[in-house]
């Protein structure tokens, strides 16, 4: 599955995909690479003349892998999200660089009703550089309305 496909599948737009390609999907894991890209304008910011791919996008990856297993564990229920409902035991264990590439790794650990429990990790050349648990469920959209616009006279 490449990047578009990936995009289409878990409704998120392309400028917030950090997945480039699933490489492995079985019933109970995903695994998915992301190259981290020089010129990502998250990399010009953080940290100013020491650029790192930030901890927390390196948890939205992992999210964002998890939906595609979630895909195969949750039926699609129509008005309903898959969300993540809770963070717990993050580590970040290694840095990561520009022109690296990141392989994510989610595991499923348990299943209770809607409560899905999973296991991510990221790492560059085999080196764990985050783990995290987590649980996602999902959420019932509510009923969105365009704000309206009021033009001036």
């Amino acid at each position: 599955m490449d990047q578009q496909e990936i995009a289409e599948f878990i409704s998120v737009g392309t400028d917030y995909l950090w997945l480039d390609k699933i490489i492995e999907q079985t019933a109970d894991k995903v695994v998915a690479t992301k190259y981290i890209d020089p010129q990502l304008p998250v990399l010009a910011s953080h940290y100013l003349g020491f650029p790192l791919f930030p901890g927390s996008l390196q948890c939205e990856a992992c999210f964002q892998a998890s939906n595609v297993l979630l895909t195969r564990i949750l039926p699609a229920n129509p008005g309903y999200l898959p969300v993540i409902a809770r963070v717990n035991r993050v580590k970040f264990k290694r840095l990561v660089r520009p022109s690296e590439t990141l392989t994510i790794q989610v595991n499923l650990l348990d299943r209770q009703s809607k409560a899905i429990y999973l296991r991510g990790r990221c790492s560059v050349a085999g080196q764990t550089s985050a783990v995290l648990d987590f649980v996602a469920t999902e959420a019932e959209l509510p009923q969105w309305k365009a704000p309206e616009t009021t033009s001036a006279p």
